[in-house]
């Protein structure tokens, strides 16, 4: 079985993938495979993994399912320890695979992790979309260590650290595949947005 699987879900998304999926190649080691699973797009993304990425795994789904059913549709189909489900607008940089399996390897209570997202555009910042893990407050509303409503805060090194989080980003989520499977996936009415945030939920059950 493979150790990892990274698992890009695409629509529509060639320039993306122009962009940024050979540096995730040039980023990830042999024992990681790279699985694109297309979700009907209707740009040419499909006919362009063929012809400059023949050597990666193109999953096909007959529709779009959305985010939630995209993946649920695409994992049923990949055997993996591990399943890394990442945007395909990710910059990867060197070694960003390691620390985080060795660690879940020597953590067997740990069913999801993230890494650190910094903006591509504003690299001295966090990254809104899951910043550096996501907690919830009393009145079910997410937030993140490094974003608090529209408020990014300047990346310091203040959150160079393993910490405990309410929910884990869905642009770069690390998960046991046993347990993405043991609780169904995903949830696809979500569709798309907020569907990782109920996905971790289920694990705080556990």
């Amino acid at each position: 079985m493979t150790k990892l699987a990274i698992v890009i879900l695409n629509w529509n998304g060639k320039k993306f993938l122009e962009q940024f999926l050979s540096i995730l190649i040039s980023h990830t080691p042999s024992w990681a495979e790279i699985i694109i699973a297309d979700n009907a797009s209707t740009d040419d993304s499909v006919s362009f993994l063929q012809t400059q990425y023949p050597q990666l795994r193109l999953i096909q789904n007959e529709q779009n399912y959305g985010f939630a059913g995209g993946y649920n549709q695409a994992l049923t189909q990949v055997q993996a320890e591990y399943y890394c489900l990442i945007n395909s607008d990710i910059e990867v940089t060197a070694h960003w695979l390691e620390g985080i399996i060795d660690y879940m390897d020597n953590h067997q209570d740990v069913g999801i992790c993230q890494p650190k997202l910094l903006s591509y555009y504003e690299r001295q910042k966090f990254e809104y979309a899951g910043a550096a893990g996501g907690f919830i407050d009393k009145y079910g509303y997410p937030f993140c260590r490094g974003r608090i409503f529209n408020k990014i805060e300047t990346d310091h090194g203040q959150y160079d650290d393993i910490c405990e989080v309410f929910w884990a980003t869905g642009a770069c989520l690390f998960v046991r595949s046993e347990l993405y499977h043991r609780v169904g996936g995903l949830d696809d009415d979500f569709f798309a947005h907020m569907e990782e945030i109920d996905f971790c939920w289920i694990f705080e059950k556990f």
